[in-house]
């Protein structure tokens, strides 16, 4: 068995015995794109790049994943996204 294919396997089963959540960002008729792109790169530590695509799902889809982890790190990560006027949840 490769190293890859074990370190899957490895993850999977950790994925499994932890909780894993996610923060949800939904689209509003508030905030900018450049906003919501620099609050994404300062809160979720995104790439320029992954903050400007998950902008761009939150205005066509009206929600996005931008976030997975434990709740405990999760929740001031989410206050702050909320503190900074946008709309976000943990799920």
């Amino acid at each position: 068995m490769s190293t890859d294919t074990q370190e899957e396997i490895d993850y999977k089963e950790l994925e499994e015995l932890i909780d894993l959540q996610n923060i949800v960002l939904y689209n509003d008729d508030v905030n900018t794109f450049d906003f919501v792109i620099n609050q994404l790169i300062k809160y979720c530590k995104h790439e320029p790049i992954q903050a400007e695509q998950c902008a761009y799902l939150v205005h066509h889809k009206g929600k996005c994943q931008v976030k997975t982890g434990i709740y405990d790190e999760l929740m001031p990560v989410c206050s702050a996204l909320l503190e900074n006027g946008l709309t976000a949840e943990i799920e």
